[in-house]
C-alpha cells in the first residue's frame, strides 16, 4: 500500500473501529499526519510573522479536532489486527510504559489467519 493509498483508505474509513489495517496503512496515515503538522506548522510561522497568528491557531485546532477519530479509529484497526482489542489504546495513558507496549504492537506483523475483526488486509 503506497501512501496515497493508506492515505485516502484513512479518509474513507474515517470512523470505522470494526475492521483491520495493515502496518503500511497505519503507519503512512501518520506520515499523512506528521505532514499536515508540519505544513500546518509552516503556515503559522508564516501568519504569525505578517500578524495573523491567531489565524494559525485557529488552523491547528481545527486540523487537531479533524484528525482526533481517524487517527484513533487507524490505531485501533492496527490493534486488531494484531489480535488485540481497540480498548488497548488506552495503553496510552499509562506514562512511558504503555506507549512502549503500543509502538511494539504497531510494529508487530498482523495476525495472517482471519480474526475476530475481519481477515487479513493484505489479502
Amino acid at each position: 500500500m503506497g501512501f496515497m493509498e493508506a492515505f485516502f483508505a484513512g479518509l474513507q474509513k474515517y470512523a470505522d473501529f470494526g475492521t483491520r489495517s495493515s502496518r503500511s496503512e497505519y503507519w503512512f496515515w501518520v506520515l499523512a499526519y506528521a505532514v499536515g503538522y508540519v505544513a500546518l506548522s509552516i503556515l503559522s510561522g508564516i501568519l504569525g510573522w505578517i500578524g495573523l497568528g491567531f489565524v494559525g491557531m485557529i488552523l491547528f485546532g481545527v486540523y487537531a479536532l479533524g484528525m482526533i477519530v481517524p487517527s484513533l479509529a487507524v490505531t485501533v484497526r492496527r490493534l486488531h489486527d494484531v489480535g488485540r482489542s481497540g480498548w488497548f489504546v488506552l495503553l496510552v495513558f499509562i506514562p512511558l510504559i504503555g506507549a512502549i507496549v503500543l509502538l511494539i504492537w504497531e510494529v508487530s506483523p498482523g495476525q495472517p489467519e482471519e480474526n475476530q475483526w475481519g481477515a487479513n488486509p493484505l489479502g
